[in-house]
């Protein structure tokens, strides 16, 4: 079963005369299934590459690129019919194209027949089950949400019924606030304290004042204060707007995670942009989540957790349509429960790195962290097959696995 492209593109010459494809290296052997969703035989083709996305993951990777949508990806790759198959080894080389419909079991045979074999698994990266070294730091000198090391001077703490949450200052309070199903903003606030910038004294969250202001690099910055006199001395010479804690709340959440909804600096978060809408993921995970929850393609702008180097993800039908560089890994946080499980380490503790170097010198400087180095497509693979229950409990305190 074929399909002609001609009503799609005007001349097979075209195709021809785009000027040569090849992969970029994946450390993986390819196969790129090259169709069109509304093409009958590429709809029989879609749950084959599915099977083989899953049976096969961290052994071949699998691409579905949609012709019709994206057709100056027929011309690179020189299509003259749907759906074609192109088998690529893991250094990027064409080594075999199928046009037509291709079963399971002659891909598989295709790829044994070209010397490739897809029984052993590739390198697992970096994992890291048991940390280098204990964290020996004091528990309440240790953010709860965001594991920095705790100013004295910006020191935030929430009283519970049989504990106390120690965060690094408020905005770390509000992620805190924005984490909690169902939370009631006015009935948390009465549990919340804050330190005098100038004096270390600690006052009621409600009663204080507070600077706000920008610093260099455009990021929020607060001090709080017991006297709205001494926070108007402050402003005048450092700048910023001095503010109740009502005000300060509005600001704090008013910009959220496109996926999980917690509250976010941007200039923290990633970039995410859907359709015509830009808008954040407050870590590199929750940014791929946003494709799921809103069943959207979406671009993903991220840094390298240790350079700051740009890495872009495009997705088209919930898989990865384009990874710049093509080297980008991610990092999964990971901490073991009592019960022996591994549940996700939050949102502050994932990464994307440029290459497995750079991921290298991030761990060397968190000795306490355990996880794994994953791809950024089994990143978005394991968004993608959430729940619209479990989105709706993605990053809350409690309920995050």
């Amino acid at each position: 079963m074929k399909t002609s492209l001609k009503n799609i593109i005007t001349t097979s010459v075209v195709f021809w005369a785009a000027a040569t494809w090849a992969a970029e290296p994946s450390k993986l052997p390819k196969l790129v299934d090259l169709g069109a969703d509304k093409c009958i035989p590429c709809k029989a083709m879609a749950p084959i590459l599915k099977d083989l996305k899953t049976e096969y993951a961290g052994r071949m990777d699998v691409e579905f690129i949609d012709v019709w949508k994206n057709p100056d990806a027929g011309k690179a790759h020189k299509i003259k019919l749907i759906p074609t198959q192109i088998f690529f080894d893991a250094s990027g080389k064409e080594r075999f194209r199928h046009e037509g419909f291709y079963g399971k079991e002659d891909i598989l045979g295709k790829w044994k027949e070209l010397g490739v074999d897809l029984k052993t698994k590739a390198p697992a990266g970096i994992v890291r089950e048991t940390p280098v070294a204990a964290d020996a730091r004091r528990r309440d000198s240790v953010c709860y949400m965001c594991d920095e090391d705790v100013n004295p001077k910006t020191k935030t703490v929430v009283k519970g019924q049989s504990e106390q949450r120690v965060l690094c200052g408020p905005h770390c309070y509000f992620i805190y606030l924005s984490s909690i199903v169902g939370a009631d903003p006015k009935a948390e606030e009465a549990k919340v304290s804050v330190t005098d910038w100038a004096s270390g004294k600690v006052v009621a969250a409600s009663a204080a004042s507070y600077l706000y202001a920008m610093d260099a690099k455009g990021r929020a910055t607060v001090k709080v204060f017991a006297d709205k006199e001494a926070a108007m001395k402050e402003q005048q010479n450092s700048g910023g707007n001095v503010v109740s804690w009502d005000v300060l709340r509005g600001k704090e959440l008013a910009t959220r995670c496109a996926f999980c909804d917690r509250a976010v600096y941007p200039e923290d978060a990633c970039g995410v942009k859907f359709g015509t809408t830009r808008g954040y993921g407050c870590c590199t995970h929750c940014s791929m989540g946003v494709a799921a929850r809103l069943k959207q393609d979406i671009e993903v702008e991220a840094k390298d957790g240790q350079t700051g180097e740009p890495i872009r993800v495009k997705t088209l039908d919930g898989q990865i349509a384009s990874l710049k560089p093509a080297t980008a890994i991610a990092w999964f946080g990971q901490k073991k429960g009592p019960d022996g499980k591994w549940a996700s380490a939050g949102c502050f503790k994932q990464g994307y790195f440029v290459s497995e170097a750079n991921l290298q010198k991030w761990l060397e400087a968190r000795p306490a962290m355990t996880g794994r180095q994953i791809t950024i497509a089994q990143a978005l693979a394991d968004k993608m097959k959430l729940s619209p229950e479990q989105i709706a409990k993605a990053c809350k305190l409690g309920e995050c696995k």
